[in-house]
């Protein structure tokens, strides 16, 4: 019958033994922490956002990483099916803003509980406490895996071990060292889906606050590379939020980088201006501290005021147009440095990974040892916020169960 071994009990790695053991092959799933799915615990504050119920289209046009690669693998388990699966069990969702997809339990672990029943329907074989150390290849083919110094048979290996997020959920990047010891390259590891630390100057003041319908471009060395549109934050150590975490997946690891904000996305510079004089004559004579306070948040105009230049004291009849000039030019590109991403403890994903050039897609099999599968995190496929990782996993876990 032939011995499948998943090396990883995440959601790739449940994935593939639901769908290995369907097809009646002896499945056995290692996993190295104490319970299986340690981090869809924390997903979606708690919740589980699972997957998106978006057109297929607006799905594959989500990710950002992968995207050509990942066609088969979201074909053989796309989010209907996925949601239907879990259905079968038990689990029923809901459908939220975005189309956002969440257990109507608003519990994660029930997500994983439906992948542990499906996984006893289908006779999978758990083994909690598991650190595999190396992967046993004979004749440039698959024959087994190390696993707490004891050699276990397989005829198939599927790595599932997730990337180096959230390292406290057991993500230590060890995968990538297997894949490596067996001549798989890995691509440059980073943060993605986290926030940014950004000079202080640009931020000072300003923690706590947050910001809705704002635009913000990432620019790399001066020139635009993406921009989104929606709620940022202002954090402790520089900027966050659901379009900077998007815009963090454009991030390398050395170019300079800086994001610019349009404050005030509904009116045009002339429009802005129009409206700055007109705010400008009915507090004629007030002080210019409080000049913004009609456009912007209170913390946030005095800071813009101050950063402009102009004395806060100085009244608002005796700004200059050249300095109400300078102040629309900053509320239409407010300008922040970023010094870099926050690191893996707080990143939801880690951008790159293995090389998908040695892996064929229509499989997820190795083309460099027969038998060897990879699915999951560790793979250099991945999207935006919105349940697309999560899907992601569970379609490349089926695929690699599927073809092991």
């Amino acid at each position: 019958m032939g011995t499948v071994v998943i090396v990883g009990g995440g959601a790739s790695g449940m994935a593939a033994a639901v769908e290995a053991g369907r097809l009646g092959k002896k499945t056995l799933l290692l996993e190295q922490n104490e319970k299986l799915g340690k981090k869809i615990y924390i997903t979606g504050k708690g919740r589980c956002n699972f997957t998106n119920a978006c057109e297929p289209d607006v799905f594959m046009d989500s990710i950002f990483e992968g995207k050509n690669f990942a066609y088969s693998s979201v074909w053989h388990l796309p989010p209907e099916r996925l949601i239907d699966m879990l259905n079968s069990v038990g689990l029923k969702s809901v459908i939220e803003r975005g189309n956002r997809v969440f257990p109507e339990s608003s519990k994660a672990s029930d997500v994983t509980k439906a992948f542990e029943k499906l996984m006893r329907q289908n006779g999978t074989e758990i083994r909690l406490g598991q650190k595999v150390g190396s992967i046993v290849v004979e004749g440039n083919r698959v024959v087994g895996v190390v696993s707490n110094g004891q050699e276990i048979f397989a005829d198939s290996v599927i790595l599932a071990t997730g990337g180096k997020s959230y390292p406290s959920t057991g993500s230590d990047g060890n995968g990538y060292d297997l894949a490596a010891k067996l001549g798989h390259t890995v691509s440059a590891l980073r943060p993605a889906l986290t926030g940014m630390a950004a000079k202080k100057e640009d931020i000072s003041g300003l923690v706590g606050l947050s910001l809705k319908n704002t635009k913000a471009e990432l620019r790399e060395n001066g020139k635009p590379v993406a921009a989104d549109f929606g709620e940022m934050l202002f954090t402790h150590n520089g900027i966050s939020g659901p379009i900077i975490l998007t815009l963090s997946c454009h991030c390398g690891n050395s170019a300079q980088y800086e994001v610019a904000l349009d404050l005030k996305t509904g009116l045009t510079s002339e429009a802005l201006d129009r409206r700055m004089l007109s705010d400008f004559k009915k507090n004629t004579n007030k002080s210019a501290k409080y000049c913004l306070d009609g456009l912007l948040p209170k913390r946030l105009a005095e800071f813009v005021v101050a950063k402009s230049g102009i004395n806060p004291s100085k009244p608002i009849n005796q700004i200059t147009a050249y300095e109400r000039l300078a102040l629309v030019g900053m509320l239409k590109e407010f300008r922040i440095k970023i010094e870099g991403l926050n690191g893996y403890n707080e990143a939801i994903i880690t951008a790159g990974g293995i090389s998908l050039s040695a892996i064929k897609p229509s499989t997820l099999e190795s083309k460099l040892v027969g038998g060897l599968f990879f699915a999951g995190e560790m793979l250099a496929v991945h999207g935006y916020t919105g349940g697309f990782n999560l899907q992601l996993a569970f379609s490349t876990g089926s695929l690699a169960g599927y073809s092991a």
